[in-house]
């Protein structure tokens, strides 16, 4: 409201920010200076007190608690995060705050101009003021006016690639990492100035050098040749919006600072304070082969604050209920007939123990679906299951059994596999979703209201009864989605199925009357992937508008928007505790978000291209990803570090997937093999004191053949899909391609 907006312009023109303030006035429509400290409240004006860097004063009480109302501040801390967060925001986060030496030093520290910056932000969304779908192009781009001299920019950074090449080795590696940023902001300053031929003549010099990863970057790049093109082009305004994050050993920084200075290379040095956040470090500084591990996404690295919260990654206490013991277990066990507590000798592979882990989330921290008589019946079968689950290792691996769609002419693109292994679905690219039995039960739909009338409701096999012998059969077919269906996911007691598609919708499909019940429309464009929580009722969908949407089945609406992904979402995964979610997107970064309050509390960057396969382990407490560049990647989600990278595949991991008990990691390829990697070795005795986690100097095994276990080849089949069944046999998916 007018109030707080006064308040805001009077703080900033006190702390001399005269140039937020005029941005802050022209955003919100409020010219000349008639409106200045007249209009406010004495109130108003006194909360504004105290010193200006004491940041607990800024504004006062009665205005902090409007601005948490405001949306910008759940998307994230800093304004480079929020101004990538949402397009609406690009506008006012766009500014190019105080310049000089103290905006890109100390970086970590949260800068009062920054702050201010993100008031300003949160004000002009929760009051209304800005209200644009588009972000204002013009103004993201403008910050590209004050332009040097068009004819010296091969110069600059030519001596700067000089340079770097002429530093010492430590500072090198470190140093080089600003090329490819400058790179591409002082060939979009130069397009956004009109000088075509000066870009055109700089994006051939250099753009060779760049690393090979940013390659299909570059190609969006080189189609932007005038100031028109840069108006619609997403991955443009991105780059410009966000800041490209570095993260720099504080000699190094000290040396390229020098540098820039002694030579008065003040066009380089504006870009760096002004589109490059520098994460400075204080050790030694890393090496060329721990960056180029980290290194590679849209945005650069993660700061190191984003992966600071706490995570509760442990898992949640089992309920507890008694198992009666089958016949044969009774002789082995030797009991008199008395159903016991069932207490597996083996006990880490049979019941969870009962303690509570100190790392799990508290049981009611965010609402889950009481257990229904059913759910216990399954938990009971899988333990009897458990019991008899082969223990894995690099002496005993798994059997696979390897599902091929024949004839798939429709095109397979998901496949999804039920706990229990008795069903598996596909989608196809005709709009299908069908489904087939894995066992010799037949698939029955219910009978019709009228036949369920006649039965007699107390008898004991009345969920027998209720099914419709005639339909018996080994394959359903659901119509519904008018484009092809990117995800499948069954509910965990078998009675639901999820599906998405390229028609922007997610259908909920009855296992029972083989019907869809809903249609979730939220996504406007294609959803690429969904995933039912491991508890049920939850389920969270990714798509092409960049944003992941958490939704219960009951309501229509989504319960939580995640949006910070600088690119389409292209795989969704539920931690095995369901308070966090794991989304892979095409901006080669993966995020962890907290269910409870949807707060981005990890960004992992480290792969080269989209990602499309994630997967937890068991215990809750690593994640495994799979991109199109080929590489598994390892994470500690503690720690917010990677701790391996599986190198093997020539082509994209679709499928990855732990054992049941968590010591083998199966990954599944369009290369046409599956590959099993030993996970107990790969996560021991792992570096995680607080250096490492401080610094991000991760050490790597040079190469990954020792965790390999074994390679599986198809003849033609692409792996889509992974799955072990609860005694621990592998089954794969994937449809035939006839080359």
């Amino acid at each position: 409201d007018r109030q707080t907006l006064l308040a805001v312009l009077q703080f900033l023109r006190r702390s001399n920010l005269r140039e937020s303030e005029e941005i802050l006035r022209r955003e919100a429509r409020l010219l000349g200076d008639d409106l200045g400290a007249a209009a406010l409240s004495p109130a108003g004006a006194g909360a504004l007190g105290g010193p200006d860097g004491d940041a607990g004063s800024i504004v006062g009480e009665a205005l902090l608690s409007r601005v948490t109302a405001a949306p910008a501040i759940a998307i994230g801390g800093s304004v480079a995060t929020v101004a990538s967060s949402s397009p609406g925001l690009a506008a006012v986060a766009a500014v190019p705050p105080g310049k000089g030496g103290a905006r890109a030093g100390s970086a970590g520290s949260f800068r009062l101009s920054d702050k201010l910056l993100f008031y300003a932000n949160a004000f002009a969304v929760g009051g209304g003021v800005v209200v644009e779908d588009q972000p204002d192009v013009s103004a993201v781009l403008s910050a590209y006016n004050q332009q040097g001299d068009p004819t010296l920019y091969e110069e600059y950074y030519s001596g700067l690639k000089h340079f770097i090449e002429c530093s010492l080795d430590c500072h090198r590696a470190e140093l080089s990492q600003l090329f490819y940023p400058l790179f591409v902001h002082m060939y979009l300053e130069l397009v956004y100035n009109q000088h075509e031929s000066e870009a055109k003549s700089f994006f051939e010099r250099f753009h060779g050098d760049q690393e090979c990863y940013y390659q299909d970057d570059l190609r969006v790049l080189s189609s932007l040749t005038k100031k028109e093109h840069m108006k619609g082009n997403e991955t443009m305004l991105d780059f410009r919006t966000s800041k490209f994050v570095l993260r720099i050993s504080r000699d190094s920084y000290q040396l390229l600072k020098r540098h820039l200075q002694e030579k008065q290379n003040n066009q380089i040095w504006n870009i760096v304070q002004e589109h490059l956040y520098i994460d400075i470090f204080d050790g030694m500084p890393r090496s060329k082969q721990q960056i180029d591990a980290m290194v590679g996404s849209l945005a650069g690295e993660a700061k190191r604050e984003a992966n600071k919260a706490k995570v509760f990654f442990g898992l949640l206490k089992e309920p507890e209920f008694d198992v009666p013991l089958d016949d044969e277990d009774e002789e082995g066990e030797n009991e008199e007939g008395k159903p016991k507590k069932k207490k597996p000798k083996k006990d880490s592979v049979g019941s969870k123990s009962k303690k509570q882990d100190p790392n799990a989330p508290p049981q009611n921290r965010i609402p889950l679906p009481e257990l229904k008589d059913s759910d216990k019946l399954d938990k009971v079968m899988n333990m009897k299951e458990a019991a008899k689950r082969v223990r894995l290792g690099p002496e005993c691996l798994p059997s696979i059994c390897f599902y091929t769609f024949l004839n798939a002419y429709q095109g397979l693109t998901a496949v999804d596999i039920t706990d229990d292994s008795s069903m598996i679905v596909g989608g196809f690219a005709d709009s299908t979703v069908r489904v087939w039995s894995l066992t010799p039960k037949k698939l029955r739909s219910v009978k019709t209201a009228a036949d369920l009338s006649l039965i007699d409701k107390e008898s004991d096999d009345v969920l027998e009864r209720i099914m419709d012998e005639k339909t018996a059969s080994e394959l359903k077919i659901l119509y519904g989605h008018s484009g092809p269906v990117y995800g499948t996911s069954f509910s965990p007691d078998r009675n639901y199925l999820l599906s998405c598609s390229e028609d922007g919708t997610v259908r909920l499909w009855s296992l029972q009357t083989f019907t869809c019940l809903v249609g979730y429309k939220g996504h406007n464009y294609p959803v690429w992937d969904t995933q039912f929580s491991p508890y049920g009722y939850y389920f969270v969908s990714g798509g092409h508008d960049r944003v992941a949407r958490l939704w219960a089945t009951d309501h229509y609406q989504p319960l939580r928007i995640f949006a910070g992904h600088l690119a389409d979402v292209t795989s969704t995964r539920f931690h095995p505790n369901s308070n966090y979610i794991a989304t892979g997107s095409a901006d080669r970064t993966v995020r962890l978000w907290d269910v409870l309050n949807g707060n981005c509390v990890r960004i992992f960057t480290g792969h080269k291209g989209p990602i499309h396969s994630l997967a937890f382990s068991p215990n809750g407490r690593f994640l495994a990803t799979g991109a199109t560049d080929g590489r598994v990647l390892l994470w500690d989600i503690g720690h917010g570090l990677m701790v391996g990278e599986l190198k093997g595949h020539t082509d994209t991991v679709y499928a990855l997937r732990f054992s049941r008990d968590g010591e083998i990691l199966a990954s599944g390829s369009m290369d046409n093999t599956v590959r099993l990697w030993d996970a107990v070795k790969a996560f021991e005795d792992l570096e995680t004191d607080d250096f490492t986690t401080a610094t991000g100097h991760i050490n790597l095994p040079e190469n990954s053949q020792d965790l390999l276990l074994g390679t599986y080849m198809t003849k033609s089949t692409p792996v889509v899909h992974l799955h072990f069944t609860r005694r621990n046999l592998l089954l794969a998916a994937g449809a035939y391609s006839s080359q």
